[in-house]
């Protein structure tokens, strides 16, 4: 009953779209032909035929452009297409300058709060600042600290960010500032001591801050201590003249 019903709705489905307005001419010969062919495909061949999902075609750009014109003659158009259109960034106007890129200066990078005293990250920022990057990074590899490691894996993600999204010159990066600061929240345990007495025992978090600039390179910096060291080495004749010893000895040569 069911498929007996199923099949006379296919045909039903069928006749009153046969009688849709089509190129070919309808006739009652014509209906009659459509309906028995789908009724002999089955019930739902008229619904799969002319309901089932297919691949839309893309539209070229002057179909596009044709369709804009045609819904604008006829006052269609969009609240968002209808906005005047705005000239991009990078194009400039004539007769005014591009704006110049930003330049950057510095970057601050810091670590995430973890569970240490913000006394023993202190020895560590104040190892680490006013040394070169790599200096800084080679300190931490050959550290004996717990928290070494960590520090270590931020200055590398911070020169990395620093030369790639600053701009700024790889081999002049110096640790400029190093600072350390205490963590949202301490977390607090009960202490057990002696002859039924507790206490509360604190363990703080706290985080590591750096800002990497521009500075001078390992190989300036050694040259700079070394004219200083030679400065203040001078002659010891009789005559005493400002005239820097090259190989002095470990005492005075009378």
């Amino acid at each position: 009953m069911l498929g007996t019903g199923l099949r006379h709705a296919g045909c039903t489905l069928a006749v009153l779209g046969s009688t849709a307005p089509h190129q070919v001419a309808s006739s009652s010969r014509v209906v009659l032909l459509n309906a028995r062919g789908y009724a002999s495909k089955g019930p739902f061949s008229w619904l799969r035929d002319n309901l089932a999902i297919s691949t839309r075609k893309r539209n070229t750009e002057e179909e596009l452009a044709a369709a804009r014109k045609e819904q604008a003659e006829k006052g269609q158009l969009s609240v968002f297409e209808t906005l005047p259109v705005e000239m991009e960034q990078d194009d400039p106007v004539e007769g005014t300058a591009p704006s110049p890129k930003k330049k950057y200066v510095e970057h601050k990078y810091s670590t995430a709060n973890f569970k240490i005293s913000h006394r023993k990250l202190n020895m560590l920022g104040r190892q680490l600042s006013g040394k070169p990057i790599d200096s800084a990074i080679l300190q931490m590899q050959f550290s004996e600290k717990r928290a070494s490691k960590r520090i270590k894996s931020m200055l590398a993600v911070a020169k990395k960010h620093a030369v790639n999204y600053k701009g700024l010159e790889e081999k002049k990066l110096v640790v400029a500032e190093a600072w350390v600061t205490k963590g949202p929240k301490v977390i607090k345990r009960i202490d057990i001591k002696g002859r039924s007495r507790f206490g509360v025992r604190e363990h703080p978090d706290s985080r590591l801050n750096v800002v990497l600039r521009e500075g001078k390179t390992r190989a300036q910096l050694l040259t700079e201590e070394r004219q200083r060291k030679l400065k203040r080495i001078v002659s010891a004749s009789i005559t005493r003249e400002d005239v820097p010893l090259r190989n002095p000895g470990s005492m005075w040569a009378w």
